[in-house]
């Protein structure tokens, strides 16, 4: 009898653990993609110029690069699960903050939200890795699918929310303050009800000494997440701009968007679960390489012909290339600790090199209006990913490459 209890009890606390992946990761973009649809909205409400509404955006983005590390080196002091609860508290604040009414509280908000969800992202893998050590592709597939998945739907469905709920774009914003809550709700019910999980999770997130910045894994698996996340950021501020060069107006740039948003979303769950099952992902790599060099090439020759064919190869390279990313701060560490370590360490610098891509991007358009030389510099980029990704990619731990 009591075994029979035991194993009900730990089947219900295994849901818990895949709801609390589900819903935390649903909290990690769609607090930022939900912005764009309405910024004009909250500029016109606020009397924003336009380097205050680009902040809203950028805000987050520099949180994650300045903090990631900071996150991951003070991650031994607590259980990962309160951590998760933390990170929860202060994206719940910081979306109920950043729609109260004022320029002050939209940017605070902004911060906050930007540092919660920094927290989330570092300290998920982690979870992962120390909740469902034999499902780590399937765990981290999921995770990459529920991001995605709630960061297009944020982004495609921004403005009807905020005409649902008849508060504009607070409504659009606010109404993910539901979600955020929801994602805390579990996380203290897995708290409250699994103390051999808290203890197994205390001994994970003991102190690690090891110097991540002296790994040349680590490095490797850094510079090629920051290389794919250039690559997305540089298309997704510029394509609509692109596509209007090119011809395309009213909501057909957005279509595009769309479709490259949702063709990330089956191969960011496949492709863990057939990578964790490989000797290495090299191959992986390499297909994912030649797919999105081969989008670059045919955005800018083909240009608005065949247009969805490329915005599908560029959704499966990206989706492929995040979810490799994510799953090597797993695959590629002996222990939780280290894997928060180098989720830290490869968020910091990922999004410090992604940060510069739409800049450089910009600037060199300035340079030839064709687009030519940007999108020549996203060639470079792939190429660049694909000489670190093939180093990520061997089956070596970041310990080994001290």
């Amino acid at each position: 009898m009591k075994n029979e209890t035991r194993k009900e009890v730990s089947y219900i606390l295994l849901f818990i653990n895949v709801l609390v992946v589900i819903l935390v990761s649903s909290n990690l973009r769609s607090p930022i993609t939900s912005v764009g649809p309405v910024l004009g909205q909250i500029s016109q409400s606020l009397h924003l110029d336009n380097f205050q509404s680009s902040m809203l955006t950028s805000i987050p983005l520099l949180m994650f690069a300045s903090c990631s590390v900071l996150v991951s080196r003070f991650s031994h002091r607590l259980s990962i699960n309160r951590f998760l609860l933390y990170a929860l508290i202060i994206l719940s604040f910081g979306l109920f903050l950043r729609v109260f009414g004022s320029v002050w509280t939209l940017f605070t908000g902004s911060i906050f939200i930007g540092l919660g969800i920094c927290v989330g992202n570092v300290v998920t893998p982690g979870y992962i890795k120390n909740n469902f050590p034999k499902q780590i592709g399937l765990m981290t597939g999921i995770f990459a699918v529920s991001m995605n998945l709630t960061a297009a739907l944020a982004s495609g469905y921004s403005v009807s929310l905020g005409e649902w709920t008849g508060y504009g774009w607070r409504g659009s914003l606010g109404i993910w303050l539901v979600i955020a809550l929801l994602a805390l709700l579990v996380v203290v019910l897995e708290l409250l009800l699994n103390k051999k999980t808290s203890k197994q999770s205390n001994q994970a997130m003991m102190k690690s000494d090891f110097n991540m910045f002296k790994s040349g894994q680590a490095w490797n698996i850094s510079i090629f997440m920051g290389l794919q996340s250039l690559v997305y950021y540089s298309l997704i501020s510029w394509l609509p701009a692109v596509l209007g060069d090119y011809g395309m107006n009213g909501n057909a740039p957005g279509w595009v968007l769309f479709v490259i948003q949702i063709s990330m979303i089956p191969i960011t769950f496949v492709g863990p679960i057939i990578a964790n099952k490989m000797k290495d992902q090299r191959i992986m790599i390499v297909f994912l390489c030649v797919l999105m060099f081969a989008s670059i090439v045919m955005f800018a020759l083909l240009k608005s012909q065949w247009i969805y064919a490329t915005a599908i190869l560029l959704g499966l390279s990206n989706g492929l290339s995040f979810s490799l990313s994510i799953l090597f701060f797993s695959l590629r560490t002996k222990s939780s600790a280290n894997a928060i370590k180098i989720s830290g360490m490869a968020q910091s610098i990922g999004y410090l090199i992604a940060a510069f891509g739409p800049a450089v991007f910009g600037k060199l358009h300035d340079w030839d209006a064709s687009w030519r030389y940007s999108f020549t510099f996203l060639g470079i980029s792939v190429i660049l990913m694909f000489f670190f990704g093939m180093k990520a990619a061997r089956r070596k731990f970041v310990e080994d490459q001290a």
